[in-house]
């Protein structure tokens, strides 16, 4: 898959997600890796730990709360939750709550025309942008919350419930 991400990028292919996709996807982790079972997280928190602006974050969980991925919590500690374990919800999940990979994962740089020196020829293979994004929305059906979390904690990447803990070890 690596080779084929690379062959991509040398003929003149770039992958793309649009502002909803990647902050869905932001949002989603946040409330996976920092939010506590049974505990509801208001949008305006997460969008500030992810630098995402609330009204914007709250229509995209919108979207995510009809696709059953989170549930809403009404009143003065209300917010949203994740409807199931993340294990269970895939990065393709979130995704296709959003906007669904529609347009395609790959398309081709904007650069990348006859001007810039680069000929267009009957033997380049025009196939791969939308074989690529047909094997990443498989990659992406692969994946769940759980295992990005797992990617963070390897990164160090600091987590509200690892402060709480640090946090109470050090009162000791």
């Amino acid at each position: 898959m690596l080779d084929a991400l690379s062959s991509a990028q040398h003929l003149g292919w770039t992958m793309r997600f649009t502002a909803q996709e990647e902050y869905a996807l932001r949002g989603m982790f946040d409330l996976a890796y920092n939010g506590q079972e049974g505990c509801a997280v208001q949008v305006r928190v997460i969008g500030e730990r992810q630098g995402i602006p609330t009204r914007y974050l709250e229509q995209i969980f919108q979207h995510l709360r009809k696709a059953g991925l989170v549930t809403a919590k009404r009143g003065p500690k209300g917010g949203f939750m994740l409807a199931m374990s993340p294990r269970r919800i895939s990065l393709g999940d979130i995704f296709d709550a959003v906007e669904g990979l529609r347009n395609g994962v790959f398309a081709r740089a904007e650069n990348d025309s006859e001007e810039e020196g680069r000929p267009v020829t009957a033997y380049q293979p025009t196939f791969l942008g939308p074989w690529l994004t047909d094997h990443f929305i498989a990659m992406l059906a692969g994946l769940n919350l759980e295992d990005l979390c797992e990617q963070a904690r390897r990164a160090g990447l600091p987590s509200e419930t690892s402060l709480v803990e640090m946090y109470h070890i050090y009162n000791r």
